[in-house]
């Protein structure tokens, strides 16, 4: 499974030089811009076959960028297509990694050129690409194609809305065909493309280790050692599609179920935000959740702006969201940081309603009575959360079995538990008045 260029680097150094010896500069330099002949390792070309679209569901740093970047490359050479989306998560994930690849692959004199006004990218042939997001699915509607690269689908937010919206205009040429590059998540649209439910699909899978000889030794031995026999190296590493752990208390599948597109207008509104105790490169997220009650009673997730960063930077994200939504209040969990969180709040802005619970139970104990809102089809997602969802789905009753610290969760959970009030006691001793702000203590109950 190697390509040629690996089989040569693999020589000893005086027959890799004897090789090497035999080419001219110019069929030297033509080399680096061989990909069937050269780069690519067989199972990165582009299958025979009668399929629509090619999906390479593979690890991290299997090759998908550059794979997806060469497809699209030889379907300008060949005139196979002349129009061409590049879909990605965000605008800046379709120019900094799909535009950015596609001009790196071209010889100089063939390099196409980006015009950012018009998210364009115009081939040496009159052939032209344009990006999308998947945040915007409308982005997708009108536009025709003769063929597309999708890239990360399982990461995007609205991934069977945008996934559709282009499905309608990849309609010009005789066989406008796609492909997708992406890690996997055990996503509705994930499997549905698996099963065949999309169209003729060819599913090439690949795991990081293929890609070895191009990686470097020590990022190798790092996410090995860290990553390996884990769900979360099964995933991103090996590419398996998990099904749920037992004894989880939230199931991909209910989640998918009760998913939005779009959310109500919404009443009562909350950020919820769970911070890491620490603040160095190796600490946790600060988990901060938007999340409110439609019109129907049912709890809406309206965004997941988890970060890292310093307490100024969990603060100031915190209060932009609360203007942004114009949140009824900050719900802060308080049991590490005591006052210094509700301090940190107020430092950025002084006159925010600060609401304060303190966990008087462990968590998988909290998100039990969460999750049975989620079983009620109570709660729905307005669009996909994947960092989110996949903490969720390992949860178990015996604990969380993830890696880390499962904030995005925690904030989750401290979102709903002020939502439905019916979730909590109140604690009346623990109740404060900071100006016009207010904060409230909770036991989860």
């Amino acid at each position: 499974m190697q390509s040629v260029a690996e089989q040569i680097a693999n020589l000893p150094p005086d027959e890799r030089a004897q090789a090497l010896s035999k080419l001219s500069d110019a069929e030297a330099e033509a080399l680096l811009y061989d990909w069937r002949g050269f780069l690519a390792r067989p199972d990165q070309i582009a299958p025979d076959g009668e399929w629509d679209i090619w999906l390479c569901l593979a690890g991290r740093g299997w090759g998908k960028t550059r794979t997806g970047a060469e497809w699209v490359k030889e379907q300008v050479e060949n005139n196979t297509a002349d129009r061409i989306a590049l879909v990605a998560e965000t605008a800046a994930d379709a120019r900094d990694v799909m535009v950015a690849e596609l001009l790196r692959i071209f010889p100089k004199h063939e390099r196409p050129v980006y015009t950012k006004s018009t998210r364009s990218v115009e081939f040496y042939n009159g052939a032209k690409a344009f990006t999308y997001n998947a945040v915007e699915p409308d982005q997708l509607r009108g536009p025709q194609h003769s063929a597309g690269w999708l890239d990360e689908i399982a990461k995007w937010r609205y991934a069977r809305e945008t996934f559709d919206q282009f499905q309608f205009g990849l309609r010009l040429g005789s066989h406008p065909r796609q492909i997708i590059t992406t890690t996997p998540r055990p996503i509705e649209l994930i499997k549905a493309i698996v099963g065949g439910q999309e169209g003729k699909v060819h599913v090439t899978r690949g795991s990081t280790m293929d890609n070895r000889a191009n990686l470097a030794s020590s990022f190798l031995e790092r996410i090995q050692r860290r990553y390996a026999g884990t769900r979360l190296g099964r995933q991103e590493l090996n590419a398996e599609i998990l099904g749920d752990l037992p004894g989880a208390i939230w199931s991909q599948s209910v989640i998918d179920t009760f998913r939005v597109s779009e959310a109500p207008e919404v009443g009562r509104t909350v950020v919820a935000v769970d911070p890491a105790v620490t603040n160095t490169e190796e600490s946790d997220e600060h988990g901060i959740i938007v999340a409110g009650i439609g019109p129907d009673q049912a709890g809406y997730v309206l965004e997941d702006a988890s970060r890292s960063g310093s307490p100024a930077d969990w603060a100031r994200e915190a209060v932009s969201l609360y203007h942004k939504y114009s949140a009824d209040g900050i719900v802060v969990e308080v049991n590490q940081g005591g006052d210094m969180v509700a301090h940190t709040i107020r430092t950025i802005a002084p006159n925010v309603n600060i609401i304060e619970v303190r966990a008087s139970k462990g968590k998988h104990v909290r998100a039990e009575p969460i999750a049975a809102l989620y079983e009620q089809g109570r709660v729905r997602h307005v669009g996909q959360y994947p960092e989110l969802e996949a903490q969720m789905t390992q949860f178990t009753t015996e604990g969380y079995q993830g890696d880390n610290s499962p904030d995005r969760v925690d904030a989750l959970v401290w979102a709903f538990t002020d939502l439905f009030t019916d979730m909590v006691e109140t604690v009346p001793d623990v109740s404060r008045f900071y100006g016009s702000g207010r904060s409230r203590g909770f036991l989860a109950t």
